[in-house]
């Protein structure tokens, strides 16, 4: 039991409690400390979760819960499961979610993306034209290396909807370079409506787009998805008959 309590004392950086408790030879005191600090504990990690899924900006909190996988294509002996394990995570690996739109992709980036933030990682959720025109902003008044640096810090960044609208060739040339600054020191998970070899309809310049989709793809597990929109399924079964 003193161990488990000189444990707890370590996490939480409490220098002196466990050498009192031992003096004191109670096991009374002992289990009531040990429960205490447990409590405390607990209480320090659902802050930092939730300052985590904050600070992350998830447009709205989704969680494997009912989540369905039937109509996924995962690569040679990867499994959902696996995946939520983060162990790509760990190894700076790259996400790409790609199919038709409606098909759960977002779901899936957000969830993991929580399932980060529990484990203490810092995440910064994005759609893809938002952190462009962010981008653009920065450039425009000077902070573009301060923010660039502020995404550097993050263990893992979430481009969501790459695809649905064309960046301008500044736009395409700044999100390009924060797409370098995460390659093998960053994770990113991005999803998209569209294949590879339609990617630079969005891009514009052939070169810029093959040298980022080179830096995705590099290190990345891939994603299919297939089937038809959930949404439009369920407005359609909302419908009268």
């Amino acid at each position: 039991m003193a161990v488990e309590l000189t444990n707890l004392c370590r996490q939480l950086r409490l220098a002196h409690i466990a050498e009192y408790v031992s003096a004191q030879q109670s096991e009374q005191l002992l289990q009531l400390v040990q429960e205490l600090l447990v409590a405390e504990l607990d209480g320090r990690r659902r802050a930092k979760l939730g300052k985590l899924v904050q600070q992350a900006g998830f447009p709205h909190l989704k969680t494997f819960e009912g989540y369905v996988t039937d109509h996924i294509v995962f690569p040679q002996g990867g499994s959902l499961d696996t995946l939520r394990q983060l162990e790509w995570l760990e190894r700076k690996e790259n996400l790409l979610l790609m199919g038709a739109v409606g098909t759960g992709k977002t779901h899936m980036a957000i969830a993991l993306g929580v399932e980060a933030c529990r484990r203490g990682k810092a995440v910064q959720f994005y759609r893809s034209s938002d952190l462009v025109a962010v981008l653009q902003e920065k450039f425009a008044s000077g902070t573009l290396s301060k923010f660039r640096e502020k995404l550097r810090k993050m263990d893992l960044l979430i481009l969501d909807e790459v695809g649905y609208v064309p960046f301008s060739q500044t736009g395409s040339e700044l999100l390009f370079n924060v797409i370098a600054d995460c390659y093998e020191r960053q994770s990113v998970i991005v999803t998209s409506n569209l294949e590879f070899g339609q990617w630079t309809s969005i891009f514009g310049d052939t070169k810029l787009t093959s040298a980022l989709v080179d830096r995705l793809v590099h290190h990345a597990h891939i994603l299919s998805f297939t089937g038809d929109s959930f949404r439009l399924k369920q407005a359609m079964e909302r419908i009268p008959g």
